[in-house]
């Protein structure tokens, strides 16, 4: 193997000399260089943003793919260098099963062909999600990578290599203040004795290569203080660029709360489309109710609108709504038990006297009564009594 033997050993010597000055001013044997305030505040600074935007990117990661595992295999396909295959997620998984289990059951019954339609809306979501992912990936992930992996690392070298240089200029001014005082020493000592001309010359050939030794360390101090300087000018420039970077991640933050808004805008459009299609077929859903509660004895109160559904078609003509045409409205007396308070979620007008026009938001009490059609509750408020649609109503416990 081709190295040099007198660059290693120098090397060697460098990094024992920086070893110790460290372990000294870490014991507080030795002085310590302090950087200007500014600059100070520029690595506080960059230090801050170097955490915070590691923790943004983690979490961010987190928050579009929760699993763990599909975060592994990512990193390493990214790693890699190869791309990552397409993966199905949770919304398009769910509405295939969906689908699947829609042929097994029949896709002409009532149950099969709400599957379906379901699973077509959850399909849309998955679409939308992955929409998602791939803007957020691009516009906000990435950026924070770039940053992280590229510009901190760049950072991170200068500021080594800045500390390296102020290690060198303090064992330089340590270097110069042991050669000073041994000048010193040598030069207020010399011995004039006529007895003793030998220590003499001694002593003042001594003090001579004292104060060579002092002008090879101011030298030296010259030199480390050059590099010291210009190394930290150049850590300033590049600590100096983080004001870009936090305008790069602004610019970034929008964008992924954009691609976030425009996701969610989706979401509820998909949902409203879907509960549209499901109230296009209001009487297929209270026939089940209806033959589920004679079978186990539920009460029709059960089939109420769920809270934050869309406006439901207008049910059947209520002609029929008591069962018996002889039975008059104002006869209809509320049980003694079965009486529930319910929320009117939109605005109805009544059709004729029978019916209780209802408006948006306000609590009546409802009940129902023997051989009542599913679809209709008696409802009261105040002195006022008259049948209304179970769609239109959230039932409250």
């Amino acid at each position: 193997m081709d190295f040099n033997v007198k660059k290693l050993a120098s090397d060697a010597g460098v990094f024992f000399t920086r070893a110790v000055q460290y372990t000294e001013e870490k014991l507080g044997q030795a002085e310590k260089t302090e950087l200007d305030a500014h600059l100070e505040n520029l690595i506080a600074r960059a230090d801050c943003t170097k955490n915070w935007t590691e923790k943004i990117f983690r979490q961010t990661e987190v928050l579009l793919q929760p699993n763990p595992s599909a975060r592994i295999e990512e990193f390493f396909y990214e790693k890699l260098d190869k791309k990552l295959p397409t993966r199905t997620t949770n919304a398009e998984l769910l509405g295939q099963y969906m689908q699947d289990a829609a042929k097994d059951f029949g896709p002409g019954t009532p149950y099969g062909s709400t599957l379906i339609t379901v699973g077509e809306y959850q399909k849309r979501l998955g679409g939308a999600e992955r929409e998602l992912l791939q803007t957020s990936a691009i516009n906000f992930l990435t950026p924070l990578r770039n940053f992280l992996e590229g510009d901190w690392k760049t950072i991170s070298r200068e500021r080594k290599l800045l500390e390296n240089r102020r290690l060198d200029l303090d064992v330089c001014k340590a270097r110069l203040k042991k050669a000073k005082l041994a000048e010193a020493k040598a030069a207020a000592a010399p011995d004039f004795q006529e007895t003793r001309p030998r220590n003499y010359v001694l002593s003042a050939s001594a003090s001579a290569l004292w104060s060579e030794e002092v002008d090879k360390a101011e030298q030296e101090l010259r030199l480390a203080q050059t590099e010291f300087d210009r190394q930290a000018e150049v850590t300033r420039l590049l600590l100096e660029g983080i004001s870009s970077t936090h305008v790069n991640h602004l610019r970034c933050l929008q964008e992924f709360v954009e691609a976030q808004a425009a996701y969610y805008a989706q979401c509820h459009k998909h949902m409203q489309d879907l509960q549209k299609e499901l109230s296009r077929f209001p009487n297929a859903f209270a026939t089940n109710a209806s033959a589920s509660g004679v079978s186990a004895g539920h009460s029709p109160l059960a089939t109420a609108t769920l809270p934050g559904a869309s406006s439901p078609s207008h049910p059947h003509n209520a002609s029929n709504a008591l069962g018996s045409g002889t039975l008059k409205i104002e006869e209809v007396k509320p049980p003694a038990t079965g009486t529930r308070k319910a929320k009117v979620l939109y605005d109805y007008d009544a059709a004729d006297t029978s019916e209780l026009s209802l408006l948006a938001d306000e609590l009546i009490t409802v009940y129902t009564v023997p051989g009542m059609d599913p679809d209709w509750l008696i409802g009261e408020r105040g002195n006022q009594k008259g049948k209304v649609p179970v769609t239109y109503l959230e039932l409250l416990s």
